[in-house]
Order: structure tokens, then sequence, then C-alpha cells
């Protein structure tokens, strides 16, 4: 897993949305790059004015996970296409049945903060996402080789998501918000165990 400071900070500083942008790292999508854990300065737009009944906690985390479960339904994609195992091809179009569930319930949560449904991630490579160079070099690999680097961007998802959305059930504030971030963890804990019997 591809951990750096700045997404710890992200984990760690509880009630602060700003660890929650903060930690937003943006990750050069150019293969070989030496710094693709380089911080991104945190955008003021994405904090705008804390809606009524959400913190910017709320905000912040539901805009995160629209943005990552997005990139995911991507890699999904990608495994569940033709010519993949049986055994990814069954897990990718299972689980991306699931996030596309979850990606509308986020979607639904931002809408009603009334705040804008625009992506204020657009552009940030951030931990736990597949980077475009490397779905680009899932898209050209194949066999064995397809397979291990899938399960690997894949697990990267899961164990991330699963970090912040246990965040955002310590410091949300909207009963709704923080009852799909538990959704969601217990979501990632099945599909841990999915992982670990395909890896096994």
């Amino acid at each position: 897993m591809r951990h750096g400071p700045a997404a710890l900070v992200l984990l760690l500083v509880f009630g602060a949305a700003v660890a929650l942008v903060g930690g937003c790292l943006a990750r050069s999508a150019g293969p070989g790059s030496p710094d693709r854990h380089a911080s991104h300065p945190p955008a003021a737009a994405v904090l705008p004015a804390t809606a009524a009944g959400f913190n910017t906690t709320d905000i912040a985390w539901l805009q995160l996970m629209i943005a990552m479960e997005e990139r995911a339904l991507l890699l999904l994609d990608l495994g569940a296409g033709p010519g993949r195992s049986p055994a990814v091809r069954g897990l990718a179009g299972r689980l991306r049945q699931a996030h596309a569930g979850e990606l509308r319930r986020l979607r639904a949560g931002l809408g009603r903060t009334g705040l804008p449904s625009r992506n204020p991630h657009e552009g940030h490579d951030m931990p736990g996402m597949a980077t475009p160079a490397e779905l680009a070099a899932l898209g050209a690999a194949t066999g064995g080789a397809f397979d291990r680097l899938f399960l690997t961007r894949l697990r990267e998802h899961v164990e991330q998501t699963a970090l912040v959305s246990r965040s955002e059930q310590v410091s949300g504030m909207d009963r709704a918000t923080r009852d799909l971030a538990a959704a969601i963890v217990r979501n990632r804990t099945a599909e841990r165990g999915l992982l670990d019997e395909i890896e096994s």
C-alpha cells in the first residue's frame, strides 16, 4: 500500500476536514516519476461553507469518496472485461455493481448538502486510487500479470476507503452520512475477505 505522510494526517486528525483534503495527494501520472506522493495544496473550494446539519468532515468525506469510487469503477470495468480469468472477472463484476450502488448513495448524500456536484478532486491522484498510468498499464497487461496488478490496485482502494470511512464515523456530524460510512466499512471488510480468497 502506498500511503505517504500526508495520507496519515488525513486518517489520524479527527474532526478537521482540512486533514481530509490536505491529505489529498497529487501523484504524477507519468511512469517512473520520482515523487508519486507529492502533497497537493488544499484548495479552499473543496471546503465550502458548511451546509446545515453537516460539518466539514462530512462534506470532505463525501467529495473524496465520490472521486475515489469514480476511479474504482474504471478499474473494475477493466477487471470485468473479456479475456480476464474467470475468478477476476467474477470478482470485478460483483464489486462493480456494489460500488456503483455506493457511488449513487454518496452522490445523493452530497446532494442533501445543497453543495455543487462538481468534483473538487478532478485531476488529483490520491492514495487508494489507480492513476491513469496504472490503468493504462492494466489495460495492456494480460494473463497472470493482469491479475496481480488488478488485485493490488483493488486492495489499495479497499484498504484506503475503509480507513477514511472510519474517520468519517468518528468525526462526522450528519447521522445518515456516518451510517453510510459504516456501511462502506462493512462492505470493505467483506471485500477484503474476497480478495484474501482469490489470492490464496
